[in-house]
């Protein structure tokens, strides 16, 4: 376990093992929830679909391309729950592939059109 008062910084890095540079990292998706066997009931999105949900997440600058770093402050959620877990998923892609969901970036839903 990692402890943290509330509206402290939180840092965080994923790393590939593999160093290749013609691979690089994106945070699609990272939740949290104070159930580490259920991400569905009650939740909180720190980043869906690439979009920051949290104000305080910040990207964080790495040198290499196989480490994916970011940041956020501890949220209210904490003080209501004795233990946050995060669930995080990210897209590993190919450095110049710019079609890839890493070069997508924040990717919001298209809203329906509610006409005839």
């Amino acid at each position: 376990p990692y402890y943290i008062d509330l509206n402290q910084n939180l840092y965080l890095q994923a790393y590939l093992h593999n160093s290749d540079p013609n691979l690089v990292m994106f945070v699609d998706t990272c939740v949290a929830s104070p159930d580490p066997y259920s991400f569905n009931t009650v939740t909180y999105d720190i980043v869906r679909d690439g979009c920051p949900r949290d104000p305080s997440y910040t990207t964080l600058y790495s040198p290499y391309s196989h480490f994916a770093r970011f940041k956020f402050s501890a949220f209210e959620f904490l003080s209501h729950h004795p233990a946050v877990y995060l669930r995080c998923q990210l897209a590993v892609c190919r450095r110049w592939d710019l079609s890839s969901r890493c070069y997508r970036g924040c990717v919001s839903r298209a809203k329906r059109d509610t006409g005839s």
